[in-house]
């Protein structure tokens, strides 16, 4: 993990979810997802926006020409771990498709022009991925 996002996620976790610097003011998530190839946990802070009872998280890697590495893991396993503000859960990650993608996209756009700008900066789709809280059954 780059220092970067250690430095955020060691503040989210000091300060109940909050950050300061560039992302100040942004609803963060801390988002666990098991790697594609090594079956490791990997952690990662994302911007998040509410959608109902989901949370969408934007594949967007500052307009990179790839995908993310945790879109992928997403991708082979939507079985992830949510940690916002002080409260950590399992979800399911389902990769939206058009066009609810397109439209949840827009959405994003209109709150954070940013994405948009990423978006103009690659030839790819950026995707954008729906967070379901799972609930436990008691059972586990």
């Amino acid at each position: 993990m780059n220092e970067f996002n250690q430095q955020i996620i060691d503040e989210f976790r000091a300060n109940g979810g909050k950050v300061g610097g560039y992302f100040e003011g942004a609803n963060m998530i801390l988002l666990t997802t098991i790697g594609r190839e090594s079956g490791e946990p990997r952690l990662v802070p994302l911007v998040y926006f509410q959608d109902n009872d989901r949370l969408l998280i934007v594949a967007s890697a500052g307009g990179a020409p790839a995908h993310p590495d945790w879109y992928h893991n997403v991708r082979d396993n939507p079985a992830v771990t949510v940690e916002v503000g002080g409260e950590t859960y399992p979800a399911r990650a389902e990769i939206l498709q058009d066009p609810e993608r397109a439209e949840r996209f827009a959405d994003i756009v209109a709150q954070v022009p940013g994405f948009g700008e990423y978006q103009e900066k690659t030839t790819r789709v950026i995707p954008v991925v729906a967070l379901t809280r799972e609930e436990s059954n008691g059972s586990e």
